[in-house]
């Protein structure tokens, strides 16, 4: 327990505690709305609020939250809008804020493209305090959102056209879903990184749901997945040296193969339990097509 006398390791494990709760916490929506690369897309545009950062000379995760934040807000309106041309736009928006983090950057004094290294991939030793109250203050608000507001958005991420026929502000839960997983990217930079942040936000929830289609009980072993992930892989990065963000996506990628080996003889057994159990003359019951994703059979 050596690395707990570190201070950079006290703070990198604080901020991988929190990104490992946050990331699952609003992938799970974002898995049932079929948007698993949204984040992916945020963490692009978020580079040329790095690159803004280093230029204006402020803080680069405060600055990264307010463009990456803009960039959600047009994101959602080009899905509402854009129609045949959206994806155009949104590859436009993806690329364009990818070129415009290293090239502000590289117009910062004594800026380069090193510098955006820490926040491509993860850095441990380059967690300050400051980061750790922004990460902090970040994540009480994507807990927040994605508690307190767990019903409505679950409605709108299963199905747009009932939750607004119940009277759901659909667009305004559609926008603050997209903005809050503009923050969690923030949040997770300075661990996991920008590149790497979706990953974090979607295999957690792909491999809870191979062990329960109960949007409850997924959240919450999503969600101990994310913590474990992320503690091991910093831990791991300390004292082997290696990148933290790859460290814990390989481990959340190992997690999903160990938890989907273990559920396919487990879901074997329950299904020959269940056809041993019914009366030979009894009709089968109805059940869900195969073909559905596994997004749509999640249930309250």
């Amino acid at each position: 327990m050596e690395f707990l006398n570190s201070a950079f390791m006290q703070r990198a494990l604080l901020a991988a505690v929190l990104v490992g709760i946050t990331a699952p916490a609003i992938g799970i929506y974002l898995v049932q709305r079929r948007q698993a690369l949204l984040g992916d897309g945020i963490g692009h545009v978020a580079m040329t609020g790095v690159g803004l950062g280093f230029l204006l000379s402020t803080s680069p995760v405060w600055m990264a939250t307010a463009v990456s934040v803009l960039g959600a807000v047009l994101m959602e309106l080009i899905r509402w809008y854009g129609r045949t041309r959206g994806d155009i736009a949104l590859a436009m928006l993806f690329y364009g804020g990818m070129a415009g983090g290293v090239m502000l950057i590289n117009l910062a004094p004594g800026g380069s493209n090193a510098n955006l290294v820490s926040y491509l991939f993860g850095s441990l030793s380059t967690v300050s305090e400051s980061d750790v109250t922004a990460i902090c203050v970040l994540a009480a608000f994507v807990l927040l959102v994605t508690l307190g507001l767990r019903r409505q958005l679950f409605a709108v991420s299963q199905d747009e056209e009932f939750a607004r026929v119940t009277g759901l502000p659909v667009r305004a839960l559609n926008l603050l879903t997209a903005v809050t997983a503009a923050v969690t990217v923030t949040v997770a930079m300075r661990v996991v990184g920008l590149l790497l942040v979706s990953a974090l936000m979607v295999v957690p929830v792909a491999a809870a749901q191979q062990l329960s289609r109960s949007f409850t009980v997924t959240f919450v072993i999503a969600v101990a997945i994310g913590v474990v992930v992320t503690v091991s892989g910093t831990i791991t990065s300390y004292y082997q040296y290696v990148p933290p963000g790859a460290t814990i996506v390989l481990l959340t990628i190992a997690a999903f193969l160990a938890l989907t080996a273990l559920a396919t003889p487990l879901a074997r057994r329950r299904a020959r339990a269940a056809a041993a159990a019914q009366p030979a003359g009894d009709p089968a019951e109805c059940s869900i097509p195969a073909a559905r994703g596994a997004g749509e059979e999640i249930g309250v």
